[in-house]
């Protein structure tokens, strides 16, 4: 919370070394390399009841809202907007969990303010959620535009026990290591696997050209279609290759080729066209 307590208002960047950014429609967010944008800048506003919750203000005026809409068909994450909401609640109020140098925001319902990677349409997106694989995306610097004279009061002396209610208004501040733990030990061991590609096919069975990647450890179709669900944040995947003869694509099924060779694949979502020919 110690960020925010001189901060008028404030950039945030991401893991990706994005900012987050307000979009001109006034209602979406995004993420971009740009820092210098009046987009990247929010203003900080403090609730007065509550010395751990803030709300981020657009320079549109809107608010920095984790709305309960879907990000994408399928997908766990939830829509991030901007919004003004006719009475202010929990959907625009944010708690700052410090992370050694970064923090996490953290809704009123235990997400957190996601910024995406991957390939479109994730790439520059932001939701809210709990990730189950990129823990660090939900990491961010806090770089203060403008100080604030005035600061709010103190947060209460950190000895003190608070610990409230959650069915109620208010947050407690608290550390989840279960959710960053492991990225502690992130590249120690040998560099065993194989490397996988993958793309992705839309709703209308067309595979989109952008491509991602990561090294794969497991040794089943099953382990890959596993690991694929959680790099793409999507459920009840198929996992394809493209049939070198007629271009078709047709599932995986059985073991995965020998001595860890590389692999091209291609997820196909169910909600895809392709999907119905399985």
């Amino acid at each position: 919370m110690e960020f925010f307590q001189r901060a008028k208002s404030v950039r945030l960047k991401s893991y990706h070394h994005k900012y987050l950014l307000a979009d001109e429609d006034g209602e979406h967010v995004s993420q971009d390399r740009q820092a210098t944008v009046k987009n990247a800048r929010w203003t900080v506003e403090f609730d007065p009841d509550y010395d751990n919750v803030i709300r981020l203000i657009s320079c549109y005026g809107r608010y920095l809202t984790a709305s309960e809409d879907h990000h994408l068909l399928g997908a766990t994450g939830q829509k991030v907007i901007q919004s003004v909401p006719r009475k202010i609640d929990s959907s625009v109020e944010w708690e700052p969990v410090l992370e050694g140098s970064k923090v996490r925001l953290k809704t009123r319902y235990g997400n957190y303010l996601r910024a995406n990677g991957g390939v479109p349409p994730w790439r520059n997106s932001i939701t809210h959620d709990i990730p189950h694989r990129h823990h660090n995306w939900i990491l961010w610097d806090v770089e203060v535009v403008e100080i604030n004279m005035d600061p709010p009061k103190q947060v209460p002396d950190p000895d003190v026990d608070v610990d409230l209610d959650l069915d109620s208004s208010s947050f407690r501040l608290t550390s989840d290591p279960s959710i960053l733990g492991s990225d502690q030990n992130f590249g120690s061991g040998k560099n065993e696997g194989r490397m996988i590609y993958y793309k992705l096919a839309d709703d209308d069975g067309v595979v989109v050209d952008a491509e991602g990647s990561f090294l794969f450890k497991g040794k089943t179709v099953e382990d890959l279609t596993q690991n694929l669900e959680e790099e793409t944040e999507l459920e009840n995947i198929t996992v394809c290759s493209v049939n070198p003869l007629n271009g078709k694509l047709y599932p995986l099924r059985l073991a995965l080729p020998p001595n860890n060779t590389t692999m091209h694949v291609i997820v196909v979502p169910a909600t895809s066209k392709a999907a119905k020919d399985f």
